[in-house]
């Protein structure tokens, strides 16, 4: 067979050319692939033997899209245009033959061939959305003239893969190989192209689908609003559906022109540059400096949890998701009922959603088997206690496992922000300790802090990250300091809010102003979710904050139906002017002189100290890139994805701009504000701390 360059490969079959493309690991379309296909195609095109052409892929897919790392590079060798004319103005029909994934860049090669066939297990898309971008080489031009306007819209907007047999309904492929025989069958349906003499079928001269929808306002304006809550905030949605509005109500080639525009846009913006830098990130979290990607695990069969309440049973759903067996413990058989009820209704709700059946319901519940003992536990991989945050119980709890649990039983705790050292050390196998924070609701959060204790062993920690890769988490790896990372910096917006609001803002405000940087929610709107009585003691409460003031009136957030807001039976917020007069009787009582407070104040004082304590967490070693302290606040916090995490939105701000802000503040306000050593040595000697 003979070869075009490195990746590519021209054999000639019974009059059909069959262009081989092997450019592991999902045969991006680097410059040599590129350069590949455009030989190959002209190759074949000036061979008198050849009749058709036949597209395909070895390895696990077809073109999975564009090679991103060769993004806002100087580009080497042909275009990805000029290998689409080639094909697209070929005098000899191409046929696509698709495996595995037709992604992006990938699909829109295979949206210039003439004819398209593909496995029963492949897939289709067009994900740029992603990314913060849009399908840039003619993708939103050609994909409605095929699918027609709506699924068009529906595929560049959720970024969603196509199975094979949607693909065949929707016109987006024209045959279906069998599984095993796509290049037989290719081969054949090449000949059966020439055999019938098909035309030169061109997808950007398919105007019908498109033509039908012209004029048709309503469907733009209606698909706006239904996505418009999931897509708040990001550019690129909106860009893509303006490009399939173009190719709707514009000529091919002004469409094209209004798609690289919008494209070009995108690319160059903070948005998409965001989005590409999460997207690494979340690969690179995975990696550990100092724990080889080939040390050894533990087997993870059987799992027990201590707690049934809202943590516990979350945690216990994620493992039976996975297929794993649960052992749930708590102290009497009333709680645990309460608990596994509180599971089974979570289970049922998302069945009346058509999201699981009713047998993967009793599947799932069957799993998940109720104790009260502890000694049930004595044969698990891995037990996670789940308690309230007491470090006494969390300590008896420890030292009841360090009898009961077998030799090399992993025990984790699924603490917030206590020392998981000193829990370690009321057991005599600190090396097999360590804390696996899962986030609120557990079984719908992506995020996982897996916690380092000083003697955890390389071992538990590497089985901790596959075990969270096996149930569908995020994991980032952090060291051992109060409230770790995501919630140590949590500490610092809440600390500003709260001060802010005796200041001069109300809770209203303030929640506004970060919804609208991106947020789901304010800090005074999360504290009313989550429970305004959560650490705090009636006992010894004195009135002497907001909290404490609102918890003495019984207001405890929205499961009292009143917090920092008001809320009806739909859950609903409102504000209270009752709170209102509270905060300003309060700022009079603490003889603070109440002014008006911007937006822009309002985010540079909740943000800033969040990125100041990120630098002094990397300078501690508590976390080993900045990019993973991003990973933990999109994942866990809800950090927009397109203002990349406050790491990288600081670097997007200016570092020596928040230095010079925090340095104001700390001559103004205090301590609060004082600069990290370490935000002031990559200020000063210019250091990247992305690398």
């Amino acid at each position: 067979m003979p070869s075009i360059n490195d990746v590519t490969k021209l054999d000639i079959k019974d009059n059909i050319a069959i262009l081989t493309l092997n450019s592991p690991p999902v045969n991006a379309l680097s410059s040599s692939v590129r350069e590949g296909l455009s030989l190959g195609i002209k190759d074949a095109i000036q061979d008198n033997n050849v009749e058709a052409i036949v597209l395909i892929c070895e390895g696990r897919t077809f073109i999975a899209g564009a090679d991103i790392s060769e993004f806002g590079k100087i580009p080497k060798g042909p275009s990805l245009f000029e290998v689409q004319e080639g094909i697209e103005n070929s005098p000899k029909p191409i046929i696509a033959a698709i495996h595995g994934t037709a992604l992006g860049g990938g699909l829109e090669v295979a949206l210039t061939c003439h004819y398209r066939i593909a496995v029963p297990s492949a897939k289709c898309g067009l994900p740029e959305v992603s990314l913060g971008l849009l399908p840039g080489a003619g993708g939103t031009q050609r994909l409605p003239r095929l699918v027609g306007v709506e699924q068009a819209l529906k595929m560049v907007t959720t970024g969603i893969h196509l199975p094979s047999d949607k693909c065949l309904k929707s016109g987006l492929v024209d045959e279906i190989a069998d599984e095993g025989r796509l290049l037989e069958d290719s081969v054949t349906f090449a000949k059966k192209i020439i055999s019938e003499k098909r035309p030169l079928k061109k997808v950007r001269e398919l105007n019908e689908k498109v033509i039908a929808a012209r004029g048709n306002t309503d469907l733009f304006s209606n698909y706006r609003k239904s996505i418009a809550r999931k897509t708040r905030g990001f550019l690129a949605p909106e860009y893509n559906i303006q490009c399939i509005e173009a190719a709707v109500n514009q000529t091919f080639d002004e469409g094209i022109k209004i798609e690289r525009d919008l494209f070009l846009k995108l690319i160059n913006g903070n948005q998409s540059a965001a989005q590409r830098y999460f997207f690494f990130s979340q690969r690179q979290v995975a990696k550990i400096p100092d724990v080889p990607k080939e040390t050894e695990v533990y087997s993870i069969k059987e799992i027990g949890i201590i707690g049934a309440g809202t943590m516990g049973g979350g945690i216990a759903m994620n493992f039976a998701n996975a297929g794993l067996p649960v052992t749930l413990v708590e102290r009497n058989q009333e709680l645990l009922d309460k608990g596994i009820g509180i599971i089974r209704k979570n289970y049922e709700n998302t069945a009346n959603k058509g999201r699981i059946s009713i047998e993967d319901v009793e599947n799932r519940m069957n799993l998940i088997n109720g104790q009260v003992s502890m000694e049930s536990l004595s044969t698990k991989d891995l037990i996670i206690e789940a308690v309230f945050e007491n470090m006494d119980l969390k300590k008896e709890i420890f030292s009841q496992l360090n009898t009961v649990a077998k030799e090399g039983a992993i025990l984790a705790t699924n603490t917030s922000g206590l020392d998981i050292n000193e829990i370690a050390s009321i057991t005599d196998r600190p090396e097999n300790v360590i804390g696996l924070h899962f986030f609120s609701p557990a079984n719908v959060m992506k995020l996982l802090e897996i916690v380092r204790g000083q003697k955890t062993s390389k071992k538990v920690i590497s089985t901790s990250m596959l075990m969270a890769k096996t149930i569908g988490k995020t994991a980032a790896l952090v060291g051992v300091c109060p409230g770790f990372v995501g919630n140590r910096i949590l500490s610092q917006r809440q600390r500003e809010a709260n001060k802010l609001i005796l200041e001069g803002a109300l809770p209203s405000d303030i929640d506004n102003a970060l919804f609208d940087f991106g947020f789901p929610m304010g800090p005074f709107a999360m504290s009313d979710l989550a429970g305004l009585d959560i650490g705090w003691n009636k006992e010894t409460s004195r009135g002497e904050t907001i909290r404490e003031k609102l918890c003495e009136d019984g207001r405890l957030g929205q499961k009292s139906g009143k917090g920092f807001y008001i809320y009806d039976e739909s859950r609903n917020k409102s504000s209270d002017p009752e709170v209102e007069k509270l905060i300003i009787d309060f700022s009079k009582n603490k003889q603070i002189k109440r002014r008006i407070i911007g937006n822009e104040e309002i985010l540079e004082r909740c943000l800033y100290p969040m990125i100041n304590e990120g630098f002094k967490i990397l300078e501690e070693g508590m976390a080993i890139r900045a990019s993973d302290i991003d990973i933990i606040w999109i994942n866990g916090y809800g950090w927009p994805v397109y203002e990349g995490g406050p790491m990288f939105y600081g670097n997007t701000i200016g570092f020596e701009k928040i230095l010079e802000w925090l340095r104001k503040m700390e001559k103004e306000h205090g301590s609060d504000f004082t600069p990290s050593p370490y935000l002031e040595k990559v200020v000063e000697e210019k250091l990247n701390i992305f690398n």
